[in-house]
């Protein structure tokens, strides 16, 4: 049985894209693929002393992943460079600030040599301790450069004995750095804070937590992960917000990412021609424990600080990510208005009302994701909203009219019946 949690930060950019209605333009822009440098996956293999376990298949954790790892090598497309690192696969003491150390690449990331790959598989014995948060970090820093995606796949039987670095904080500290890299997990063991780990480093990068209780499972989720990685991708640019617009970066049409302190504004700038639309929105995920009631707002203001439009959302804790989003058309200069600039400097501004008791780490800031977009205005007065309604006239016409017409209908059979009672 394969169990999917589908996190939020991941879900972060459709969420974006929905609320917004974008559709970016033909052309490069930031957040855009770019294709000059090859996918990259590093597999990270848990070859801790807990893999001779034998519950999986009637066979050894260990050997089932060795299986899984052949079947994928063998699957592994042309254009995606794969590397194989291990973690508590050396070490078997007990001294455990040696243990925590215990993590090494087995094979490099780059063009895959199936045969040298497979061979390294074969020397792997279930050793000693289980170091993930040791090994993320090293997993991270051997994907790092180029502009390819990037993925990590963890697969581990048990949860990190190196605290107090916790994986998950080193999963957000990863997602930090704003180099597009996703970590997806899978969990041999269907136990609750094995769940909970696994789940929780991949939410910080916006990647997947499967639990695999069979080979054949486990092959296919990490097959399916590395044609993943192969699949073309839209790689949010990092930026750094600021805490006014005079300071603000511009930004051009794509995809954005940031980090927002606990009740921080972060401001951006969007040069905006006549004629021209802005469509903008913003997600906003609860990578830790918040507190239940919290709203993110999104706002477009000019330079002396006027609000233009305004989008909000507010949650109860029930899910782990926020978005909204506005639209700003800018009209067409009329002949009297010649005198007036052509462009307008738009100031977005996200401010959020998270908060989180004490105890709770506030940096590095929650994950933000900013989509901005722009685009020809509308043609004709029929496409900008009305009162806030837009093309929902319509809609709001046909609902009058047809309570008008049901009232009719149900009056008209109301005095009919009244009638029929009378006479009888």
């Amino acid at each position: 049985m394969i169990r999917r949690k589908r996190p939020v930060a991941g879900a972060c950019a459709l969420l974006a894209a929905l609320t917004a209605g974008l559709a970016f333009p033909a052309g490069a822009a930031a957040g855009e693929p770019t294709g000059q440098d090859a996918p990259k996956v590093n597999l990270v293999l848990d070859v801790s002393g807990s893999m001779r376990a034998k519950d999986i298949d009637g066979q050894s954790r260990m050997a089932a992943a060795k299986q899984a790892f052949n079947e994928v090598l063998d699957a592994t497309p042309e254009e995606v460079e794969l590397g194989i690192r291990t973690l508590g696969a050396n070490y078997p003491g007990d001294d455990r600030k040696e243990g925590c150390k215990d993590t090494a690449q087995l094979y490099p990331v780059g063009p895959l040599d199936r045969t040298e790959a497979k061979t390294a598989v074969a020397t792997l014995a279930p050793t000693g301790w289980t170091p993930i948060g040791p090994a993320l970090l090293k997993a991270a820093d051997d994907l790092d450069g180029g502009d390819g995606s990037k993925r990590i796949v963890l697969i581990s039987d048990g949860e990190d004995t190196c605290a107090p670095l916790d994986p998950c904080e080193v999963a957000r500290e990863i997602a930090a750095r704003g180099i597009g890299l996703t970590i997806d997990t899978l969990g041999l063991v269907p136990n609750a804070k094995l769940s909970q780990q696994l789940s929780c480093i991949a939410e910080a990068t916006g990647g997947t937590y499967t639990s695999v209780e069979h080979q054949d499972e486990l092959t296919d989720r990490v097959n399916e992960l590395v044609d993943r990685a192969a699949e073309p991708v839209v790689t949010p640019v990092a930026t750094e917000g600021a805490g006014s617009c005079a300071e603000a970066p511009t930004l051009e049409s794509g995809l954005y990412t940031d980090r927002e302190e606990f009740g921080q504004q972060r401001w951006y700038r969007v040069e905006l021609l006549a004629g021209q639309e802005l469509r903008a929105s913003v997600s906003v995920a609860a990578d830790r424990a918040v507190r239940p009631d919290h709203g993110v707002l999104l706002r477009a203001v000019t330079v002396h600080d006027r609000e233009i439009v305004r989008g909000e959302a507010t949650g109860n804790g029930r899910t782990d990510v926020l978005s909204t989003g506005l639209r700003y058309p800018k009209p067409e200069r009329d002949d009297d208005d010649s005198d007036k600039p052509a462009a307008e400097t738009v100031c977005l501004v996200v401010t959020n009302s998270f908060s989180a008791d004490s105890g709770v780490k506030t940096t590095p800031g929650l994950p933000l994701e900013l989509t901005v977009d722009v685009v020809d205005g509308p043609d004709g007065a029929d496409d900008v909203a009305s009162f806030g309604l837009g093309r929902g006239w319509w809609l709001l016409g046909a609902l009058i009219l047809t309570g008008f017409l049901a009232g009719l209908v149900w009056g008209w059979l109301s005095r009919w019946r009244v009638a029929v009672w009378r006479t009888n």
